[in-house]
C-alpha cells in the first residue's frame, strides 16, 4: 500500500474510533453505568445535621441505613463508601457541606432533616438527593409531587401532617384529664415544625391547654441547654411536649433525667426515648424510614431516575407506653390507649 493509501486508511480509522467513543457516551447518558459495570465502589453523600458518630456514639440513622444496603447485597468498601458530613446541630455549617458533597462527584447525596434538604437542592439540580426523612414535603416545596417528583429529588418523608402533633396532647389529655400546662420544645430552624406546632395551638384550645412554648434553636451547647431546661422548670408544667429535632436528639440523656426529676409526664415523637423513660411516645418508626431510604438509593444506583420514585410516607405510627415511668408518676394508663398501643413497657 502506497503512502496515500495508508494516510487514507488512518483517517478511516480515526473516524471510526471518534464515531465509537461518541455512541459510547451517548449509550451512557442513555443506560446509567450499573454496579457490576463500576470500576470502583459507588460514593454515597450523606449530609446530616446530628454529631459526628463514634465508636462510642455511633450514629443510629447511618446504622440503619447501612444494615439496609447489606441486607440488599452491598459491602462496605467494596461496592459503595460513605462520604459523611456531620454539623453537630449547626444549620449555618451544613451549605459548605453541601457543597463540598457535590465537589467531589458523589454519586447520590442522602440528606437527613428537612432543611437539609433544601442546603443540597441549592448545591445541585443533577446529583440525586434521597430524602432520609423529612417533614412537609410538599408545603416546604421540596418536592412538586409526591407522586412524580420531576427533580433530582425523592425519597422518604416522616410526618402525617401539622395536625398530628395535636393528637399527642389529644393522648395525654386523655391519660391525665387535670393536665393544663404543657411545656413545648421545638427547633424553629427545622423548618417543618412550625405548622405542627400550629397544630398544637389549636388542639390545645379544644383541650383547655396552656402551652409552654420554647424554642430551642440556639441551645446547642450543654451549658445553653441547662439553662433552658431551668427556664422550663420555672414555670412548672405538669407535662412536656419534646419535637423529634436534632438538638432535643443531641441533649436526649439530659432532657430524661430532667423529667425524671421533676416528675413530668413527657411526650416524645421518637419510640427509643419512650423505652429509655419517657412517659409515652406517638409517631412514626425512625429506623425504619432510614432503612427505607436504604431501598431508594439501591434502586438510583441501579439506574432509576429520581424524577420518577414517588416519594414515601409513613405507613404506619407506633404508640409506646411506658408503664415502668407511669407508675412512678402514679399514674394509671387508660385501657383504651394500653389497647391502641404498639408497645408496652413494663
Amino acid at each position: 500500500m502506497n503512502r496515500h493509501g495508508r494516510a487514507r486508511t488512518n483517517a478511516l480509522r480515526r473516524r471510526k474510533f471518534i464515531a465509537d467513543v461518541a455512541a459510547s457516551w451517548s449509550l451512557a447518558a442513555v443506560y446509567p453505568v450499573t454496579a457490576s459495570a463500576r470500576t470502583g465502589p459507588w460514593r454515597i453523600g450523606w449530609l446530616d445535621p446530628n454529631m459526628t458518630p463514634t465508636q462510642e456514639t455511633p450514629s443510629r440513622a447511618l446504622t440503619a441505613f447501612e444494615q439496609r444496603l447489606t441486607e440488599l447485597g452491598y459491602v462496605a468498601g467494596r461496592d459503595y463508601v460513605i462520604e459523611g458530613r456531620f454539623s453537630d446541630t449547626y444549620w449555618d455549617s451544613l451549605p459548605a457541606m453541601a457543597r463540598d458533597l457535590v465537589r467531589r462527584r458523589v454519586d447520590v447525596i442522602v440528606t437527613i432533616g428537612t432543611r437539609t434538604v433544601l442546603i443540597a437542592k441549592e448545591a445541585t439540580t443533577t446529583i440525586p438527593i434521597v430524602m432520609g426523612g423529612a417533614g412537609e414535603p410538599l408545603e416546604l416545596k421540596l418536592v412538586p409531587s409526591l407522586a412524580r417528583p420531576g427533580g433530582n429529588v425523592t425519597g422518604v418523608a416522616h410526618n402525617p401532617g401539622a395536625e398530628f402533633a395535636g393528637k399527642s396532647l389529644e393522648l395525654l389529655k386523655e391519660i391525665s384529664p387535670k393536665i393544663s400546662r404543657v411545656a413545648i420544645l421545638w427547633d424553629s430552624g427545622a423548618l417543618h415544625e412550625d405548622p405542627s406546632l400550629e397544630g398544637q395551638r389549636e388542639a390545645a384550645r379544644g383541650l383547655g391547654l396552656t402551652l409552654l412554648i420554647h424554642d430551642i434553636t440556639d441551645a446547642h451547647g450543654e451549658h445553653e441547654f441547662a439553662m433552658l431546661l431551668s427556664t422550663v422548670k420555672a414555670e412548672t408544667p405538669e407535662a412536656i411536649f419534646v419535637y423529634p429535632n436534632f438538638i432535643s436528639g443531641k441533649h436526649a440523656r439530659a432532657l430524661l433525667s430532667f423529667v425524671a426529676e421533676n416528675r413530668l409526664l413527657s411526650i416524645f415523637q421518637d419510640a427509643l426515648l419512650a423505652r429509655r423513660g419517657a412517659l409515652f411516645s406517638y409517631y412514626a418508626d425512625w429506623d425504619e424510614l432510614r432503612r427505607r431510604t436504604a431501598d431508594y438509593v439501591d434502586k438510583i444506583l441501579k439506574g432509576a431516575s429520581p424524577a420518577d420514585l414517588p416519594v414515601e410516607q409513613p405507613r404506619t405510627f407506633d404508640l409506646v407506653v411506658n408503664l415502668r415511668t407511669a407508675k412512678a408518676l402514679d399514674l394509671t394508663i387508660p385501657p383504651s390507649i394500653l389497647a391502641r398501643a404498639h408497645e408496652v413497657i413494663e
